[in-house]
């Protein structure tokens, strides 16, 4: 491996979860930075079914940061993403498609300073639905709070490969 794939692997690796923001405005040229960059995210049929709203508005904030209990961040962040789907536009795989333009949001901002969270919506889709005027179709399949760290959480222990890892097929260890 080259030192610029080593520098990568670890970009990714280095990512962490922020749940506690300075009170630090964030320029909105980086917002639209980082959003020009989730546009890249791979979608199935290249469809691109996502939109990104943006928030801002501190009582809108505050709305979405009491949907459940771990949307707490959201409230004390400087700004919020929330990535929604349309699922008319790709109705067998816009959860997917939309994970994968969240996880581009996420290492955009990590590149960037920043850092975020992802905070579930899933189980609070009307709720978010309604606070954001969101037609139906659309799907919320992300809440981030956004901002710059004021923590610096250490990694998670993680699976071992051998429980998580098969080749061919299930229960034959990869090695």
């Amino acid at each position: 491996m080259s030192q610029k794939s080593d520098e990568y692997i670890n970009f990714i690796l280095t990512r962490r979860s922020i749940r506690k923001f300075k009170d630090i405005p964030i320029d909105m040229n980086l917002i639209k930075r980082i959003l020009d960059v989730a546009r890249y995210a791979p979608s199935a049929g290249n469809r691109q079914p996502w939109i990104f709203i943006v928030v801002k508005d501190i009582e809108v904030k505050e709305r979405l940061a009491k949907i459940h209990r771990w949307a707490y961040p959201l409230e004390k962040a400087p700004l919020g993403i929330v990535v929604a789907c349309n699922k008319d536009i790709s109705p067998d795989s816009y959860h997917v498609d939309c994970a994968n333009a969240t996880m581009y949001i996420m290492f955009a901002a990590h590149a960037l300073g920043l850092g975020t969270v992802w905070l579930q919506t899933l189980r609070n889709i009307e709720d978010i639905q309604k606070i954001l005027g969101l037609p139906s179709n659309y799907i919320p399949i992300a809440m981030l709070a956004i901002g710059y760290p004021d923590e610096s959480p250490s990694a998670k222990n993680r699976k071992p490969l051998e429980e998580i890892a098969f080749l061919d097929r299930y229960g034959n260890p990869f090695k």
